[in-house]
């Protein structure tokens, strides 16, 4: 560990490491623990860091207050061809996902589609990194899932919906794959708590509304507020669209019957959507990649508009930011060490 203009800086192993114990102490499984801890320094590396180890206090307050069972595992509720229902059984997010995956590879190995919706869930980190792992299968992988409702409908001025993230990811290797991890919203809501607990006053328009529905530059306003829909009226109609292929579909919690990874005195209840389509049902894994490696060079070999210097997709930041970090080791701000440091000390965990 290094300090560097006042930010820690940790190696991956040690920040999963420390990560992991924690977790173990506040009450999660050894399974449950190596997963959060796993998906977190997963998110850091990317630069991802809205969804890092930051969120590490408020995964232990949920365990602890019992918002979580860190014990326990989730169920089928019901299989049919290629689609699965699962409970999560207020499950960590993590087991739950780390379940539904396999059971949608699983399935899209037996019928080349593989579809699992699953509820009664909890927060489960960044989409990218569950996306990823049906990728590593030889399959596309596509993941959605509903959240706490901080952002309204188009021309509401009450939340609706959440952030409804969503992600697709390809079995093809950077850099010269593709990788789509994006909320509904302009921006993750932690990402204006990050930039107020560094210090900062405003963010750029266009990322949140204040309690009415009007456009604010104000962090402190935006954090009372409202999140920003993508795009107005699109973004707004994919949000809603997650929520159906997650919450209504599956039987779930929908809208503001949502709880969140801040709120303890009602659970979460998310609902997750996990999507595995076999690639070889429709060509070799080898045609496929040469395809996405010959449609990525074509897309890059677009003439940067003026002010920028190349054309980048999706995935291309933050492939570079997680070769950058594995040498260098992961930025942690002052806070978010202090943070975990007094956790570790009130938990009983050493760190060496």
């Amino acid at each position: 560990m290094r300090a560097v203009d006042g930010e820690i800086l940790l190696p991956d192993t040690r920040l999963q490491e420390i990560t992991r114990r924690i977790l173990l102490a506040a009450g999660a499984s050894e399974r449950g623990a190596m997963l959060a801890a796993d998906a977190m320094v997963a998110a850091n590396l990317r630069g991802v860091d809205s969804h890092g180890v930051q969120l590490l206090p408020a995964y232990v307050k949920q365990i602890e207050a019992g918002g979580i069972d860190g014990q326990a595992e989730g169920r089928v509720v019901s299989e049919s061809g290629a689609t699965m229902v699962y409970d999560g059984e207020n499950a960590m997010g993590h087991v739950v996902s780390d379940n539904c995956c396999a059971h949608a590879v699983r399935l899209a190995r037996s019928h080349g589609l593989g579809m699992v919706v699953a509820r009664s869930s909890n927060h489960f980190g960044a989409a990218a990194y569950w996306a990823q792992k049906i990728g590593k299968q030889g399959m596309i992988g596509v993941v959605m899932c509903n959240s706490s409702p901080r952002v309204p409908p188009w021309q509401g001025k009450e939340g609706r919906f959440g952030t409804n993230p969503m992600c697709v990811s390809l079995p093809v290797e950077p850099p010269d794959s593709w990788l789509l991890d994006m909320a509904t919203t302009t921006v993750a809501a932690n990402k204006i708590y990050n930039l107020v607990a560094k210090g900062g006053e405003t963010i750029p328009a266009g990322w949140a509304m204040d309690s009415e529905g009007v456009p604010t530059t104000d962090a402190r306003t935006a954090i009372q507020g409202l999140l920003m829909p993508l795009g107005g009226y699109k973004g707004s109609g994919l949000a809603m669209m997650v929520e159906i292929l997650c919450a209504v579909l599956g039987g779930g919690a929908m809208s503001t019957e949502v709880g969140g990874l801040y709120i303890t005195e009602r659970r979460s209840g998310t609902s997750q959507m996990f999507l595995a389509i076999d690639v070889r049902r429709f060509m070799t894994l080898e045609e496929f990649a040469a395809r996405v490696r010959r449609l990525v060079a074509h897309t890059k070999d677009t003439e940067p508009a003026k002010g920028y210097d190349e054309v980048l997709v999706a995935g291309d930041q933050e492939w570079r930011a997680e070769q950058r970090r594995r040498g260098e080791g992961i930025p942690l701000a002052g806070d978010i060490w202090q943070n975990i440091s007094a956790l570790a000390a009130r938990l009983g965990v050493a760190l060496e």
